[in-house]
């Protein structure tokens, strides 16, 4: 074996090895594997955190009654924590009422009466206006009302779409009662806060009344009125119900009700629990290798997968001759494909003991550092730094007093297994320029849609922290990175670096669409996000592309310029600290900088800061625990686990408090460690492009080029602003550490593309004899 290729192996068995021996080492708890309730006929009982293992349940979260027939029924007596329950696959909130006509509503000082009801549509009447509601648009007397006068971009945007768009077609919007002002989706009910009560079209087409506030909402049926919130309901037909993050899976049977606890329950030391009569939990361990079986639509969806990706092996043209190749495309294959399985049992509420995905996620890491015929410092330092994060979410989640921390872990495990080994295998294909231009121009026009289409869909249907469960950001970013590298790489290929005119829509849609992009992440970064990390994060990109193309085309005056820009906006910094209470700026970014110059002074805003410092000043250089967090393997994660969103804005603060400084600063020589791989195969990239003696060559040159300095770029940016957020150099601003975070979106859609496209590449400048006697080149070429 190499000694670059042992040292790399040996680096990562430690890894490795440090995962495993957390695993072993935790000590053993518990939980319930199932709660069984017993009740005597017109019995009741009330259930709370304590009796569910429900970490996000109050005290007495909801009641539970048997009436004399024997049927069980449900109330909910916390409005503030709501409780769902699940019939037929399709959930609906405890505290919510199902709008007939003849109904009565008393909403504080407000009076509605329902007087008509129809699919999908509610009308209403105050005494002086008929209202009505489509789950899309309110109109008072059959006019639609204007938009509210604080109601964001989005919210107008949507509005306009739905006044114009047939019934079919509209989105979805919440009719929110309460407060005083009526405009927009806004309906005036005195005494109620806004938002505390509203009227949705529910997934049976009918208009639900959902009430999520402490004041009550009563309804009346016939002469009765009820509140809301604690109406009773039946537990016939109910498959399931949700509190939180934590699911029951419910089961009758002989006048017993079953609940099975899932994804969110709370772990204890000991089998031991004081509970109430007629509640009695059944204990099982909480085994890091457990496994349930997969349903037949997993395993069904992983052979998919498989055929898909082996598919596309054969379809790019890679060479399965001998046994080697052949084992290697399968392997390839099969990675996803096991990836799938597990994400699907993991999104169907059965999720497998964290120590099957960290398997698949050693083989992907594996395969990743092997996958090149030579160990290269852009692979060593990715493998190196995706194992370091796997490690700092598994303490996490082996730390944490409930089951729910491990979904980090088991998330990002499953996530690298899905993305890296497939972006490896067709960035591959990419890098060695086996797609002709047009096609790869296809390709890129396919990522700015998605990205565009993701974005529009943020902005409607979302909110800064994504839509669907996923950040379309992160794939924008990649798109707008790989869309400017492509300009630039037709810019520099004509003389003097000048650009043809444009001739044809093709030429404009190549100019213009990352011009589009740019935009619309700017709008996005405004809109959607409440801090101003997106637009750093653009700056850096578009001043890394800017300094690298002056470098690439000898225009070092202008470099020097742009250089000496960046370092003045980073050096802003300081001065922004000194003068931080005496900003012009005006709401929410005043109180961020407020809070950032002097957090003892806003305990409760600062909060997050003031944790996060508390936790890095308890690390020291060595760990809490000393001997650099080695002895805390598999232990509980301490007052850490308070700082809120460690497990992504803050998970730097957990290494320190965890692991010490001193871990942190080789950490920081391995992020260093991957720029500096980046920027060097950009370079070497650049001259292979300048070397090449055939166009597309060339072209593709100058577009690893680009990318790859642009996708350095970003993750400088989101390293600067994690360690500048969690060491009080910066604001805070909600940005995960790259690698370190559990940020499934930023790992599956920016990283294992871009690590991906950088490995193919330096594989390719190897593969090419043309470029091995430039590889050796330390500067630019003139």
């Amino acid at each position: 074996m190499k000694p670059r290729l042992a040292a790399a192996a040996l680096a990562l068995s430690v890894l490795c090895a440090l995962q495993l021996l957390a695993l072993l080492l935790v000590p053993a708890r518990y939980l319930p594997a199932e709660i069984t309730l017993r009740l005597a006929p017109g019995e009741s009982i009330a259930l709370g955190s304590a009796e569910l293992a429900a970490p996000r349940a109050s005290a007495r979260q909801l009641a539970i009654r048997r009436d004399g027939a024997g049927h069980w029924w449900l109330r909910q007596l916390d409005p503030l924590q709501p409780v769902v329950l699940v019939r037929g696959g399709e959930g609906q909130r405890a505290a919510s009422t199902a709008l007939a006509a003849g109904q009565r509503l008393q909403l504080g000082a407000s009076l509605l009466a329902v007087t008509a009801t129809g699919p999908g549509k509610v009308l209403l009447h105050d005494g002086q206006h008929a209202w009505a509601y489509d789950g899309a648009i309110l109109r008072r007397d059959g006019a639609v009302l204007d938009a509210c006068p604080d109601a964001g971009s989005g919210a107008r945007l949507t509005g306009a779409w739905n006044r114009i768009v047939p019934g079919a077609l509209a989105l979805r919007r919440p009719l929110l009662l309460g407060g005083h002002l009526v405009c927009g989706n806004r309906l005036a009910a005195p005494g109620v806060e806004r938002g505390e009560a509203l009227l949705e079209r529910g997934p049976s087409g009918a208009i639900m009344l959902m009430v999520r506030g402490l004041q009550p909402v009563l309804v009346q049926e016939g002469t009765r009125w009820e509140d809301a919130v604690r109406r009773e309901h039946p537990l016939a037909g109910v498959e399931a119900i949700a509190i939180g993050r934590t699911r029951f899976a419910v089961a009758q049977d002989d006048g017993v009700l079953r609940l099975r606890p899932a994804r969110q329950v709370a772990l204890y030391p000991e089998p031991k629990a004081t509970l109430p009569a007629g509640v009695h939990w059944t204990w099982t361990g909480h085994a890091p290798w457990g496994f349930p079986p997969p349903s037949p639509g997993a395993c069904a969806a992983g052979l998919v997968v498989f055929l898909l990706v082996a598919g596309a092996g054969l379809r790019l043209g890679i060479p399965v001759r001998g046994a080697a190749a052949s084992a290697r495309l399968l392997f390839g294959a099969a990675l996803p494909a096991a990836a799938t399985v597990l994400l699907a049992m993991q999104r169907g509420g059965l999720p497998p003991g964290p120590g099957w995905p960290l398997l698949l996620a050693w083989a992907a890491l594996w395969h990743a550092l092997l996958w090149p015929r030579r160990v290269s410092l852009l692979g060593l330092a990715a493998v190196l730094l995706l194992g370091a994060g796997l490690l700092l979410q598994l303490e996490l989640g082996l730390g944490a007093r409930d089951t729910s921390w491990l979904r980090h872990v088991t998330t990002t495990a499953i996530l690298l297994g899905l993305g890296l080994p497939g972006c490896l295998l067709l960035c591959g294909e990419v890098a060695r320029g086996t797609l002709a231009r047009a096609r790869a121009e296809w390709l890129l026009v396919a990522l700015a849609l998605a990205a565009l289409a993701g974005l529009l869909l943020q902005v409607a249907l979302g909110d800064e922290t994504g839509v669907f469960e996923v950040q379309p950001v992160e794939f924008a970013k990649l798109a707008l990175a790989a869309l400017g590298a492509h300009c630039l790489a037709l810019a520099g290929g004509g003389a003097q670096g000048a650009v043809a005119a444009p001739r044809g829509w093709r030429d404009w849609l190549r100019l213009l669409a990352p011009v589009l992009l740019f935009v619309l992440l700017l709008a996005v970064a405004l809109v959607q996000v409440d801090d101003y990390s997106p637009l750093v994060l653009l700056l850096a990109w578009a001043g890394a592309s800017l300094l690298a193309w002056c470098l690439a085309r000898g225009q070092h005056r202008q470099a020097a310029l742009a250089g000496g820009l960046c370092a003045a906006l980073l050096l802003g910094a300081g001065a922004l600290q000194s003068a931080g209470p005496s900003l012009g700026a005006a709401g929410f970014y005043t109180e961020r900088f407020q809070v950032w110059a002097d957090p003892a002074a806003h305990p409760h805003t600062g909060q997050q800061m003031l944790l996060g410092a508390r936790a890095v000043r308890a690390g020291g250089w060595f760990g809490s625990e000393g001997w650099l967090g080695a002895g805390a393997l598999g232990g509980p994660a301490g007052e850490a686990l308070a700082i809120p969103a460690v497990q992504d804005d803050f998970a730097p603060s957990f290494l320190i408090h965890r692991h010490g400084l001193a871990a942190a600063l080789l950490l920081w020589c391995l992020q260093a460690a991957l720029l500096a791989a980046l920027l060097h195969a950009a370079a070497t990239a650049w001259r292979a492009g300048a070397a090449a003696g055939d166009f597309r060559r060339a072209w593709l040159g100058r577009f690893q080029c680009f990318l790859l300095c642009g996708g350095a770029a970003f993750l400088g940016g989101h390293f600067l602003l994690s360690w500048g957020t969690n060491l009080a150099l910066l604001p805070i601003m909600g940005q995960p550490m790259s690698f370190l975070s559990s940020g499934g979106s930023h790992l599956l859609f920016f990283i294992c593309p871009l690590l991906a496209f950088g490995m193919a590449s330096i594989q390719s400048f190897e593969e090419n004899p043309s470029c091995r006697s430039m590889c050796n080149t330390k500067s630019w070429p003139r």
